[in-house]
């Protein structure tokens, strides 16, 4: 069976038009996340935080302070608001010096330009800090600066809905109305809470589509390329 086919049943959702379109980063549009897992790598290292083989992948995506207090729970250390706050912004720092040179995801640049001939709104809503995001944006080669919300203008990143509803917001679009694209469990349960319809791109995830259509996704694609807004 082609790809086309096994992922047909879960494009119910996509028959309708939404009024906005918003975009998780990395791992959705930019190839990011292998340089987002060694940097969390190389940094808990330097904190003496065991990470076994596979433990980060089902992490990426969600807030960074959540996930440095997470991973050391596994081995029975219990960070501080300030350590993980600390190994947070570490962590964007040497995901900086691994993401030199990103790639945009197959259909990335295709669909904004798709989504902008059709007039149709669209942002990118993404966890990571704001010094963190102009690397991954400047290889979609855009021609003009997209609308960026970034994690440090909520008080609670993704799994949590601030981001996109504050996405909403500044679209001026109802959240039921809106669909999010992203590639971790982490954006399909913010859409969930938020009332968007979350829909998942496998090409730049961590995760299987399993696990993804689990935390909620209505639409499980291969690439941006399947992303079509109907008429």
């Amino acid at each position: 069976m082609s790809g086309a086919g096994m992922l047909a049943p879960m494009t119910d959702a996509l028959r309708t038009r939404p009024d906005a379109v918003v975009f998780d980063l990395d791992g959705t549009l930019v190839d990011t996340v292998p340089a987002r897992i060694a940097g969390w790598t190389e940094v808990l290292a330097a904190h003496r935080i065991p990470v076994a083989p596979g433990q980060l992948e089902p992490t990426i995506g969600m807030d960074g302070r959540a996930l440095a207090r997470e991973v050391a729970a596994a081995s029975a250390r219990r960070l501080t608001d300030e350590e993980a706050e600390e190994i947070d912004r570490l962590a964007g720092e040497a995901f900086d010096r691994h993401n030199r040179h990103p790639s945009p995801l197959p259909g990335a640049r295709a669909v904004l330009d798709r989504l902008d001939a059709d007039g149709m709104a669209w942002a990118i809503a993404t966890s990571s800090r704001a010094e963190q995001v102009a690397v991954s944006v400047a290889a979609l080669g855009l021609v003009s600066p997209p609308r960026i919300i970034d994690g440090s203008r909520v008080a609670h990143a993704k799994p949590a809905p601030d981001l996109l509803h504050l996405a909403a917001r500044e679209l001026d679009v109802d959240p039921r109305r809106t669909w999010y694209v992203g590639d971790a469990t982490w954006d399909m349960r913010a859409a969930v809470a938020g009332g968007m319809t979350p829909v998942a791109v496998l090409a730049g995830a961590a995760v299987s589509a399993a696990a993804l259509r689990e935390a909620g996704a209505a639409a499980v694609l291969q690439t941006l390329d399947e992303l079509v807004v109907p008429d």
